[in-house]
């Protein structure tokens, strides 16, 4: 239905406006138009936006109340995820709903508690719920448990959590509210490129009439204004029905276009662009351009939750042959979704409209099967290959569906870096880049053409010369990735040059001087960006960070503490803490931030490793082991938790049991010295002497100043009656760094008469 503005409407609407005069302009925006809280569209449109809010659009995000909760928090409540080994629960408490996260440890004691209050919920229910977290800082985070229509309605791993390690704190980007919500607030300076996600004040909730509609204060301002004639209040608004074909389909591709949800980048945002700033009616190539692996690659038939829309549907013959007649509105009210009989019946209708000859029984000589229902076998629902649990249409206009069972269970898509596509990324629409330079950044953004995409990238910077901070932030990352930190520092010069003010540029600066050797610049660099944001966490980590490698232990100590004050949830945080604490011997410290560290991130390998040292230390060898399992559970075949763990494993006198432990620790890494001086001790210990030898001499060889195993060599040597070369490497180990081990060879060499 199209609404008509009558004489009568336009008299009504400053008085239904007066009513919400409390409802203040929401973001400001370009010169002569802002956004408006959408109730003061609802005022006078109120059929359209009734009809509307029951769309999964209008539903696609809000807080959660008792009525608009169709999830189970009372029974059917609580989710084990056997892969992580984690229980979660759905809590409703005091009006407030919570998601909690707990594991069993050891002697079957619950551990690593937290419960997030549950702020926002996102989707609207017709196929799945996530939920939003706030933080104090304004981010959001997506809890690890979503809620899924399918089977009556089950509980499930979010979309990338299904692993031994969920995310606990994924940040929600700029891009998923940009699809999933109006547009929000976010404060200044957060919108350039690669901007920490801060948003100001409430979300809106629910995508609302000015995402396709363009912003309403203009249009408001001209109905208030007496006089405004009826062309005037028309052109004060965007109507996608008086735009070509191209712009309308581009309103909905601003959101259900990105051709896949892999690790390329499929969407780069111009760079000149803010993250809402896509106004109805313009080029979204002007905003945004999507890219997708190169045809030809194994990629063509993809089907996921991102492209099952506009990507599929741009494939079929219906939508080529059309000549841009056949958009998403030709099938799609945006204002109101039909459902069941009703929806069967508008849709096919739809297709009899082109194809009514071939469906009609008397004319088509059993051309065609007579049916009502043309979607279910010409656009099937299928399972989506990424949101697992979730069944959507197929857009693609087929003219016989795909074989198989389009519904079956499908596993979650864990690739490995080895299993991510690596190829040419191409441009998808427009069909050609309007500038190289974004098919070159798309090659380097994600690494999948790296190689390739930097020769290009770095050779047309020279070519075109932009003043644009972001193109060389970009050619830095590549060469980062490819590990040239000189070739990084360059590149992130220029764009600190350009931007001075970039935190992100000096940060990145920082960290490639850091790696190219250069610890005083990178310091330098490092306090200029905390001169320019003194509360940004990251910062203050990174500098803590050199600050230890540089052996100012105390420093370091005190530049973390400030980090984590200023952002307790920055990953790594209490971890790197725990382990300079840990180093100068501050165990009790230590201890307490591996506490803070695994409750925040109980999948965290480094901070169970060192949770297990510090128990071992103690004695503590049961536990200890315990712990050092889940280190090796998490990060499995990492050379030096492994050889932690056979440590472990010989003072409990399980000696069959650490040397398989340091055997998979050398598999993972040939090179460990200490892996090979402990194999040589537990091979020493049965008397597979030549054998133990043979190990002390690649730990030596791998380490010549390896004191340790020069005293067990000397040993060796020794039992096997080779004294002369004992005595040679007792001597070595006397000259050594380590007093106890120095020690302990002089005394042998005065038992030897060598000294």
């Amino acid at each position: 239905m199209r609404f008509v503005y009558t004489s009568e409407v336009r008299m009504a609407l400053p008085l239904r406006l007066a009513g919400l005069a409390a409802l203040a302009i929401i973001t400001a925006q370009a010169a002569g138009n802002d956004y408006v809280d959408a109730r003061v569209c609802a005022s006078c449109h109120s059929q359209m936006a009734e009809g509307y809010r029951q769309t999964g659009m209008g539903r696609s995000l809000f807080r959660p109340t008792p009525a608009n909760t169709i999830e189970d928090y009372s029974n059917n409540h609580e989710f084990y995820h056997p892969l992580s080994d984690t229980h979660y629960a759905m809590i409703r408490r005091d009006g407030a709903y919570f998601q909690r996260r707990w594991q069993i440890g050891f002697g079957g004691r619950e551990e690593n508690v937290e419960e997030s209050r549950i702020d926002y919920v996102f989707g609207s229910g017709n196929h799945s719920r996530s939920y939003l977290h706030r933080t104090a800082r304004g981010t959001f985070v997506e809890l690890p448990l979503s809620w899924y229509s399918e089977k009556g309605g089950v509980w499930g791993m979010s979309p990338a959590f299904d692993s031994r390690h969920p995310l606990t704190r994924r940040l929600v980007s700029y891009e998923c509210i940009f699809c999933h919500d109006a547009y929000p607030r976010i404060p200044p300076g957060y919108d350039a490129p690669d901007s920490e996600p801060v948003f100001a004040g409430d979300l809106p909730e629910g995508i609302d009439c000015q995402r396709c509609h363009g912003p309403g204060g203009g249009h408001v301002r001209t109905v208030e204004t007496a006089g405004s004639t009826r062309e005037e209040i028309r052109a004060s608004i965007v109507n996608p029905a008086r735009l070509s074909p191209k712009l309308r389909m581009d309103i909905c591709m601003q959101c259900h276009l990105e051709p896949t949800s892999t690790t390329i980048p499929s969407l780069i945002r111009r760079f000149n662009r803010g993250p809402f700033s896509f106004r109805a009616g313009e080029p979204l190539e002007d905003f945004v351009l999507a890219f997708d692996h190169a045809p030809g690659t194994g990629r063509d038939e993809k089907f996921e939750i991102v492209n099952s829309s506009a990507y599929r549907l741009r494939r079929s013959r219906c939508f080529m042959e059309s000549q841009g007649a056949l958009t998403c509105d030709t099938c799609h009210d945006p204002h109101r979704v039909p459902r069941g009989e009703e929806a069967v019946r508008q849709y096919s209708g739809i297709c009899r409209q082109c194809h009514a000859a071939r469906l009609d029984p008397l004319t088509s000589s059993g051309a065609h099967p007579a049916a009502a229902d043309c979607v279910s076998c010409h656009m099937p629902k299928r399972r989506t290959e990424d949101v697992v649990h979730v069944v959507v249409t197929d857009h693609f206009i087929q003219r016989r569906p795909p074989p198989g069972d389009l519904l079956a269970d499908l596993p979650e898509r864990h690739p490995s870096e080895s299993e991510e596509y690596h190829g040419e990324i191409v441009p998808y629409y427009p069909a050609t880049s309007p500038n190289i330079l974004y098919r070159f950044a798309a090659q380097v953004a994600l690494g999948n053409n790296l190689q390739k995409g930097l020769a290009e990238l770095d050779r047309e910077l020279r070519v075109q010369q932009p003043r644009v901070a972001e193109w060389y932030l970009v050619l830095g990352d590549g060469w980062q990735a490819s590990r040239k930190p000189v070739e990084a520092v360059a590149a992130y010069e220029r764009a600190v040059r350009f931007k001075p003010d970039s935190l992100r540029a000096l940060l990145s600066l920082a960290a490639a001087l850091r790696a190219a050797g250069q610890p005083s610049r990178s310091a330098e660099v490092l306090g200029r960006a905390i001169q320019l944001a003194p509360s940004d966490a990251r910062a203050w980590y990174q500098w803590g960070m050199l600050a230890a490698k540089l052996d100012r232990t105390n420093d370091a100590i005190d530049k973390l503490r400030k980090a984590i004050a200023l952002d307790p949830n920055l990953p790594g945080e209490y971890t790197s803490l725990a382990d300079i604490l840990a180093r100068t011997g501050q165990s009790d410290r230590a201890e307490a931030a591996l506490r803070e560290a695994l409750l925040i991130d109980p999948y965290d390998s480094t901070a169970w490793d060192l949770t297990g040292r510090a128990l071992a230390g103690r004695a503590q060898l049961p536990e200890a082991l315990y712990d050092f399992e889940r280190a090796n559970r998490h990060r499995p075949d990492f050379a030096p938790h492994l050889y932690d763990y056979a440590l472990a494993l010989m003072s409990a006198s399980k000696f069959e049991e650490a040397q398989a432990a340091v055997e998979s620790a050398l598999r993972a890494d040939p090179n460990m010295a200490e892996a090979h001086q402990l194999f040589g001790r537990l091979l020493a210990g049965k008397r597979r002497l030549p054998e133990a030898a043979r190990e002390f001499r690649e730990a030596l060889r791998l380490r010549p100043d390896f004191a340790r195993a020069q005293l067990d060599l000397a040993s060796t040597l020794a039992a096997q009656g080779d004294m002369p070369g004992a005595v040679q490497h007792l001597r070595e180990a006397a000259k050594g760094s380590d007093p106890e081990v120095a020690r302990l060879a002089n005394q042998a060499l005065e038992r030897l008469g060598q000294r």
